[in-house]
């Protein structure tokens, strides 16, 4: 009975520690509802995160590839939107990621968070002033 006992136990730990792996990094390429892609990065000891895409590739009021034309500086108004940092992130607990999200469809930056939801999901949430807050679910592609 006891080895019964003790095979049951490591069956337990075995689950657990799967059930961990679950939860992957999210370092990696990311595919947002609206077809935009987010490359996320080690930076420091958090993480950043970058537009690697958007869809359509040119703004259809320029024919030309979209820039951070809603920038508050505008020195960077005509930059290239891809490669543009829109994350700043530390680690907040497990699966867990609090900082700041800059939105180039305002240009304003917002307090936020990325709360990893398993190997191949992600969510971005975030607020302006904590009182209006909102978010997007991404999926992993690369």
């Amino acid at each position: 009975m006891g080895s019964k006992r003790t095979a049951s136990i490591a069956a337990a730990f075995v689950l657990i520690a799967s059930a961990e792996s679950l939860r992957a990094s999210p370092i990696g390429l990311w595919l947002a509802n609206d077809g935009g892609k987010l490359r996320i990065a080690v930076c420091g000891d958090g993480l950043c995160g970058f537009v690697a895409g958007t869809h359509p590739p040119n703004d259809p009021a320029t024919g030309r590839p979209f820039t951070d034309k809603n920038n508050p500086d505008p020195a960077k108004r005509n930059r290239p939107l891809i490669g543009v940092q829109t994350l700043s992130l530390r680690p907040d607990g497990a699966g867990r990621w609090s900082g700041s999200l800059y939105n180039d469809d305002d240009g304003r930056t917002y307090s936020g968070r990325l709360i990893e939801l398993g190997p191949t999901r992600i969510r971005i949430e975030g607020c302006a002033l904590a009182i209006v807050c909102g978010g997007e679910d991404l999926t992993r592609i690369d």
